[in-house]
């Protein structure tokens, strides 16, 4: 039974895959030839969850739009999509500052411990801030720290109202593995939490630490694609208390230089492997979704 079981989920990963893929090689069809791309790798906007090290030119102002799906727990029927519209300027060298505004669609039914709901609502406000200490042109290898604050008024998981607020710490690492071809990235992720729920009147707090990793290479001037791999463990209280789960997330990541001005980039993640706490399972649907998708759209301005 067990073998049957992880064979329709190996089934279904590499349907989703192959879709994935038809879909990035009709966008890497359809996506000008023409269109110019300097020499060496611009990361701050080819990975799909991960960030680069790259933060713009001082004076570049960029307007973005990011859509995040997750899909599926541990039964029923789990969909969150979040719209987030940013707007991004560099003040100063190797410095760039992001504010953005989230709004939310939640389709939940039948879910473990999670109440039904179907509902649109803006959810909240962010910003992101990111200081270049080393340039990988000048060093070994490209380094910057990142620090997004946020705060909502919807649970991003359950779709509760309440108060939500959070931070995220990312350490970015990234370093061209061949010179105009391949580009590796690694990212080491804190992001503690703190929820009020309105209903409920109850308080959480929670965090949860992380390491990715990221390939991408060079397939046409303007087209990159690759694959994220990103571990994360979840905890009990701000300060990596009682543990409380991991999952091991996996997937394709393409990357599109539409033209001068615009990008678009497309991931999708699958997790591979998970663990709740005290769970003999090989998934952790508890703490984190079976799938995740992100589609970013940015134009410079």
């Amino acid at each position: 039974m067990a073998n049957a079981v992880e064979a329709v989920v190996v089934s279904g990963m590499r349907a989703r895959a192959n879709s994935f893929w038809t879909i990035a090689a009709c966008a890497v069809a359809l996506t000008p030839a023409h269109v110019h791309a300097e020499d060496g790798f611009d990361t701050e906007h080819i990975f799909g969850f991960m960030i680069g090290t790259d933060v713009g030119n001082p004076g570049e102002r960029e307007f973005q739009s990011q859509t995040t799906g997750r899909f599926g727990k541990g039964g029923g029927r789990y969909r969150a999509l979040e719209n987030e519209f940013e707007i991004e300027v560099v003040p100063l060298p190797n410095f760039r500052i992001e504010v953005g505004g989230t709004a939310s669609l939640h389709d939940i039914t039948g879910v473990p411990d999670i109440d039904d709901r179907r509902q649109f609502n803006f959810q909240g406000a962010s910003l992101d801030l990111r200081y270049r200490l080393l340039d990988r042109a000048r060093a070994p290898f490209g380094l910057t720290i990142a620090t997004e604050l946020h705060g909502d008024r919807i649970d991003e998981t359950s779709g509760a109202k309440g108060r939500m607020y959070g931070t995220e710490f990312t350490l970015a690492f990234d370093r061209e593995l061949i010179p105009n071809f391949a580009i590796g990235a690694l990212n080491l992720i804190y992001q503690p939490e703190w929820a009020r729920f309105e209903v409920a009147g109850v308080s959480e707090k929670s965090s949860t630490v992380g390491a990715a990793l990221a390939g991408l290479v060079r397939v046409r001037s303007n087209v990159l694609l690759g694959g994220e791999l990103r571990y994360f463990r979840q905890y009990e209280g701000i300060g990596l208390g009682e543990f409380s789960g991991q999952a091991l997330f996996v997937g394709p990541t393409a990357y599109f230089q539409l033209s001068e001005r615009s990008r678009l980039t497309l991931s999708w993640s699958t997790q591979a492997w998970g663990r709740p706490a005290g769970s003999g399972g090989n998934l952790d649907l508890v703490n984190f979704e079976r799938h995740q998708a992100r589609m970013v759209f940015g134009v410079n301005f």
